[in-house]
């Protein structure tokens, strides 16, 4: 009986090794989605992007293999995605962000936000404030991203993401990361 408990736990933690963790279904299917939308096309290959662990303690959002992933066809650089969460009033929020080849952002969505109240901040309006953004660009709900009655909390948090997701990039661009 030991030795069969042994097995099972064994094959689980193989089976975790070779095909990790990745993003939940849901979330996955989602950003699919999105990514075929913005591209127009299906086949685009998402690849994760490794950064060197001393280079991602430097970052003000921590890389791994299941949230920023280079984007391309065939042979060709589309761009980038980084999928995340941040924090709400009493939860979390997924949201996604797509940047161009040239690493601007061209699209964002909150993929699925879990809050009775703030969920504007989803709004294809309040979003394409981040559009055309840059690494070397920085944001902040106070001086440049419009506020949303009933929905600061999240606001905040979603433009300190945003901030630190730029800043990021701008560091691994210049690093030769990305």
């Amino acid at each position: 009986m030991r030795q069969r408990n042994q097995i099972s736990i064994a094959l689980v933690l193989l089976s975790l090794l070779f095909f990790g963790f990745g993003l939940p279904k849901n979330i996955q299917k989602k950003v699919n989605k999105e990514i075929a939308k913005v591209f127009e096309t299906t086949t685009v290959a998402m690849e994760a992007v490794t950064v060197p662990v001393s280079l991602n303690n430097q970052l003000p959002s921590k890389i791994n293999e299941d949230n920023f992933f280079r984007l391309s066809e065939e042979d060709r650089l589309l761009g980038y995605a980084f999928v995340d969460k941040a924090p709400s009033k009493t939860a979390q929020f997924d949201y996604l962000v797509i940047f161009d080849a040239e690493l601007k952002v061209i699209h964002s969505k909150v993929l699925i936000y879990r809050e009775e109240y703030g969920g504007e901040i989803g709004s294809k309006r309040w979003l394409k404030q981040f559009l055309g953004k840059t690494g070397g660009d920085r944001v902040d709900h106070e001086t440049n991203i419009d506020a949303i009655s009933g929905a600061t909390i999240s606001v905040r948090s979603m433009t300190i993401s945003m901030d630190k997701l730029l800043q990021t990039v701008g560091i691994l661009h210049e690093n030769k990361v990305i």
